[in-house]
């Protein structure tokens, strides 16, 4: 009896049976779903998934936590779509957690979980937090194309307006000139080098020669420190005073001096006593025998 119920149909039919159980257990396991754990499950609503698929991960804190489970969307309302989503459960959902699709430059889209820093409440399993697309730096880069629209014309104006200047002959002369102006300067600073070195040799020279002047200068100052000021300048007075009353002396008719300055006939006779002094001076030198007589024998008459 037991030979007739399992004929080759029958164990042609559980074989089928099981590679088809195989078949969905093996390809579960491709997409990262787990059948028989018992993860726990979420919803998250999103007005646009950016391309998000069953199976994509999702990570929390850069650390892969869960996979999406299915999408569902309202064809009838063009509502929210709906993406269920499992986790390890032991994470723990503080409420007021977000999610957010990523995608990178290659394509792959994924899902990060925003934790919440709320460690008194939780999500409970079954229930629907808030999604919201992270564009990245594709998105950046979008929301400046409208900005680099708009620059495109002036900067076509600048191009043009550069062109019309390069091909400006004026402007190789100013560059020729530029150029002599650069060998000028060369030149200008070789010069100022060759002077720099002269003076770093003379430096020391004229330090010496300062020091020296330095010295001699506090030399003098201690000099004048040292000298009686008041001394000098009591005699200085004193000099003053005895030409005061030498001068008054002179002005005196009174006085000799005075009389010798002022009295012209003292002056007269002194210039004729001069005169006559004079006169027998050059009569002597003349006539020397008249006033001088030598005689060897005695006198003669």
């Amino acid at each position: 009896m037991m030979k007739k119920i399992f004929t080759k149909e029958v164990r042609i039919a559980f074989v089928g049976i099981a590679a088809l159980v195989l078949l969905f257990l093996g390809m579960e396991f491709l997409k990262g779903l787990s059948v028989f754990s018992n993860d726990n499950e979420y919803y998250i609503t999103f007005k646009d998934i950016s391309g998000l698929s069953a199976s994509n991960p999702i990570f929390a804190d850069g650390y892969q936590v869960g996979v999406v489970k299915g999408i569902s969307y309202n064809f009838d309302t063009n509502d929210d779509i709906v993406v269920c989503f499992s986790v390890d459960k032991n994470l723990r959902i503080p409420q007021g957690t977000s999610a957010e699709i990523v995608s990178d430059l290659m394509g792959n889209v994924k899902m990060n979980l925003l934790l919440a820093n709320n460690p008194r409440e939780r999500v409970n399993p079954g229930d629907t937090i808030i999604g919201a697309i992270n564009s990245g730096n594709l998105g950046r880069l979008a929301a400046m194309i409208p900005d680099v629209e708009k620059l495109l014309p002036k900067l076509d104006s600048i191009l043009s307006s550069l062109n019309s200047l390069l091909a400006d002959p004026s402007l190789r002369h100013t560059l020729h000139n530029v150029e002599d102006v650069s060998a000028n300067l060369k030149t200008s600073s070789v010069e100022l080098n060759g002077l720099m070195v002269s003076l770093n040799q003379n430096v020391p020279t004229v330090l010496t020669r300062t020091n020296n002047v330095l010295a001699n200068a506090e030399r003098i100052s201690a000099n004048m420190a040292e000298l009686d000021l008041a001394k000098t300048m009591a005699e200085v007075d004193q000099t003053i005073t005895n030409i005061r009353q030498l001068t008054e002396q002179l002005n005196n008719k009174n006085g000799t001096l005075g009389l010798l300055m002022n009295d012209p006939q003292l002056y007269n006779n002194m210039n004729r006593t001069m005169k006559s002094a004079d006169s027998l001076l050059n009569n002597l030198r003349e006539h020397p025998n008249r006033y001088v007589h030598f005689s060897v024998f005695g006198k003669k008459e």
